[in-house]
C-alpha cells in the first residue's frame, strides 16, 4: 500500500517563466540563429541528462566558475544541436550567459495544485526531493505549494543528491514510511527513477514533452493528472516491467 509519494521538483511540479524556450529563441536571434520553440524543448530533453549525469559526479555547486561556464557552454551547445542547429563552444557561452541574463522565476504546471490536492485529499503524505539549494520550504510557500506538502528536502540538507541512497533514505525518515509503501515521481530517470529504485521505493516518470518513449520498464505519464488513475491500482500498477534502460 503505498502512503507517501514524493516529487522531484523542477519539471515536475513546476517549470520556469519566462518559458525557457522563449528565453533561447530571443538569445539566439540577437545571434542571428533561428530555432524553433520545439527543437529547442527536444534540445533541453537531451542536455538534461547530461546535465544530470555531470551533477551525479560532481555536483555543480561546488564547481569553480569557470569550470561551470565550461559546463554550461558544452549544455548550450547540446541543445541547439538537438534543436538542428549547431554552434562552436565560444558562441554557444555568449549564448548562454544572453540567456542567463533575464529574470525568471518558477511557477507551477496548471497540473501541480490539483492533482496536489486530490492525493492530499486522500490521505497521502506528499513531499519534496529536489537537488536544488534552496530554502525548499520558502520556496514552496511562495508558490502555494505548502499546504499540500508534509516534508520538504534539498541536497543541502540530506548531503547528497540524487540519484545518491541518502537523499531518498532522509525522506523516508521525514515521512516514516517503508520503501515499499513510498512512491518517487521525477522527470530524469537516471537521477529519479533509478535513485529512488536502488532504495526499494516505487517510481514512476513524468515525461511531460513525450521526448523518451524508449524507457519502458517504469510506468510513464505526461501528466501528473494521471497519477491518481495509476494509483487505484497500486502497487500493481507500479510493477517494474520490461528492460532497465541505463
Amino acid at each position: 500500500m503505498i502512503k507517501a509519494i514524493s516529487f522531484d521538483f523542477y519539471n515536475t511540479l513546476v517549470k520556469f517563466w519566462p518559458a525557457l524556450e522563449e528565453i533561447q529563441q530571443a538569445a539566439c536571434r540577437e545571434m542571428g540563429l533561428s530555432v524553433s520553440k520545439e527543437g529547442i524543448s527536444c534540445g533541453y530533453s537531451e542536455a538534461d541528462v547530461f546535465f544530470n549525469l555531470e551533477n551525479e559526479a560532481q555536483p555543480l555547486a561546488l564547481r569553480s566558475e569557470d569550470d561551470r561556464l565550461d559546463f554550461f557552454g558544452r549544455y548550450e551547445q547540446m541543445i541547439l544541436e538537438t534543436a538542428g542547429v549547431p554552434v562552436s563552444a565560444d558562441l554557444a557561452q555568449r549564448i548562454w550567459k544572453m540567456a542567463t541574463t533575464v529574470p525568471k522565476d518558477f511557477t507551477p504546471f496548471e497540473d501541480t495544485i490539483p492533482a496536489l490536492a486530490e492525493l492530499r485529499g486522500k490521505g497521502y503524505s506528499l513531499g519534496v526531493i529536489s537537488n536544488l539549494r534552496r530554502d525548499m520550504d520558502h520556496l514552496s510557500q511562495r508558490l502555494g505549494l505548502a499546504e499540500y506538502l508534509d516534508f520538504s528536502i534539498n541536497s543541502e540538507q540530506a548531503g547528497a543528491e540524487k540519484p545518491h541512497p541518502g537523499i531518498f533514505l532522509t525522506a523516508l525518515e521525514r515521512s516514516s514510511v517503508s520503501p515499499e509503501e513510498a512512491l518517487h515521481v521525477g522527470d530524469q530517470y537516471r537521477s529519479d527513477v533509478l535513485g529512488a529504485r536502488a532504495v526499494g521505493m516505487h517510481t514512476v516518470l513524468i515525461d511531460r514533452g513525450g521526448w523518451h518513449p524508449e524507457i519502458n520498464d517504469c510506468p510513464r505519464i505526461s501528466s501528473l493528472s494521471e497519477l491518481v488513475e495509476l494509483l487505484k491500482q497500486a502497487p500493481k500498477s507500479l510493477a517494474i516491467k520490461g528492460k532497465a534502460h541505463i
